[in-house]
């Protein structure tokens, strides 16, 4: 295994972000297309909070149907993206060492970091990530 591998090497390049403005169902919309967890939300081209799929579960019964009249609909309706999200990120910039990224990840209560160069959003890196990374060093 390397020991200095940037995590630049394993995260998502290729963003699916929302903007304060978006609606949650545009956000569970995403979560569901794309069969993913976690999305950035974004102001431009920086990043403002990131918004989970477990967010979305704690407002909602968001995994309960697939029915596109829910009542998620009017829960939604209650709720901003920026009242969701979570606000205060940690972040980590594309050289840092996937061990440091594995070290905050498993001391935090998140499964996601952004990876930000100069104020700019490059690219995610999640928990899935990492197991995939060490799986394929067996």
């Amino acid at each position: 295994m390397k020991r200095r591998t940037p995590v630049s090497e394993i995260m998502s390049k290729d963003l699916i972000a929302l903007y304060k403005e978006d609606t949650l169902e545009t956000a569970e919309m995403l979560f569901k297309k794309n069969g993913i967890r976690h999305i950035p939300v974004v102001s431009g081209e920086s990043i403002i909070g990131m918004l989970s799929y477990t967010d979305l579960l704690r407002i909602s019964f968001a995994d309960a149907t697939d029915d596109e009249n829910s009542i998620d609909t009017i829960v939604y309706n209650m709720f901003t993206i920026e009242q969701v999200m979570t606000k205060n990120l940690v972040s980590v910039s594309s050289d840092t060492t996937i061990k440091e990224v594995a070290e905050i990840l498993a001391n935090n209560e998140f499964h996601a970091l952004p990876i930000v160069d100069d104020s700019l959003l490059v690219g995610i890196v999640t928990t899935t990530d990492l197991i995939n990374y060490l799986l394929k060093q067996y």
